[in-house]
């Protein structure tokens, strides 16, 4: 099977969690190297990013999610990024132009580096996490409470 052959998939967890949780528990024990066995006995060395991969599969269907693995280029095009962001081509054409992201335009059509769009991605993450810590420090030094309000009673 090629690349190209490869589609987007979404798996869902075993109902049954505890081959999982028992998985995940021997995945996370510390081993140096990581090793595959094929059902025939034949064992290779996994590369460390093929078992972060595993590893950040096995968490989530532990917790009971679902997983979508999904084969992107190197060189995305603007809706390409766009879509792995979660936002609109034209707001992903708007950070370009802001120089958020660096881009190349061989042609007519923009090309931007997958490597980019998860540094920006990543960049964004850490940013909304600090503002979020910040809020959160700012409304305990007021005392806000994060309890929601009662709720009145509307007349009728």
């Amino acid at each position: 099977m090629s690349i190209a052959e490869l589609e987007p998939r979404t798996t869902l967890p075993p109902q049954d969690h505890t081959q999982v949780e028992a998985l995940l528990a021997q995945l996370q024990e510390g081993s140096t190297t990581a090793v595959l066995e094929a059902p025939s006995g034949h064992r290779v060395a996994l590369p460390a990013e093929i078992y972060t991969v595993l590893l950040d599969v096995t968490k989530a269907m532990a917790e009971g999610r679902a997983i979508t693995i999904a084969p992107h280029e190197q060189v995305l095009s603007t809706q390409q990024a766009a879509d792995l962001l979660g936002i609109s081509r034209p707001t992903l054409v708007a950070i370009l132009e802001r120089g958020e992201v660096p881009y190349t335009q061989p042609g007519r059509h923009r090309r931007v580096r997958l490597t980019d769009v998860l540094d920006y991605q990543q960049r964004q993450r850490h940013t909304r996490r600090a503002v979020l810590d910040n809020l959160t420090r700012e409304a305990d030094e007021l005392g806000i409470s994060d309890t929601p309000a009662p709720q009145r009673r509307v007349r009728g």
